[in-house]
């Protein structure tokens, strides 16, 4: 969430992009919703370590692009996978949910591929008109990145 937030401030030039972030960025604070309500079902709480450390990563992959030449064009590979590392790891949580007898959560967890899944084809689609925008900007001697 929070790289998908600092991203969008680079993207005046890749409106499209954007708003596919934007969408998803909302899609991400429902998902985060469902799985904190999912763990206070049994009694838990999401992990302050793993929070941390999904932001510290974040902030580094997001610092490292940023001195890259193609910082967005190598952010838009990175979202793409990981909505496919995002769609096992829901696909994970369904089976686990199903087996605590958790059955009522199962179905978030599905909503949650559906979203992840959809949410990869959209950048799927980006990937070849960000890239000629990218060149396009790049070739007239414009700022390609943010």
């Amino acid at each position: 969430l929070e790289q998908m937030e600092r991203q969008l401030s680079g993207l005046e030039r890749y409106p499209d992009y954007a708003a596919v972030l934007r969408r998803h960025v909302e899609t991400t604070k429902g998902q985060i919703a469902r799985l904190d309500q999912a763990l206070e079902a049994v009694g838990e709480s999401a992990s302050t370590l793993k929070e941390t450390a999904t932001s510290v990563a974040g902030t580094i992959g997001a610092a490292v692009h940023a001195v890259a030449q193609d910082e967005t064009l190598k952010n838009l590979y990175a979202g793409y996978a990981y909505q496919y590392d995002q769609v096992a790891a829901y696909r994970s949580l369904a089976v686990i949910a199903e087996r605590a007898g958790e059955s009522d959560k199962v179905a978030g967890f599905r909503a949650a591929v559906d979203e992840e899944t959809k949410a990869a084809e959209e950048i799927s689609g980006l990937i070849e008109p960000v890239t000629k925008t990218y060149l396009d900007l790049t070739l007239s001697g414009a700022k390609a990145d943010s």
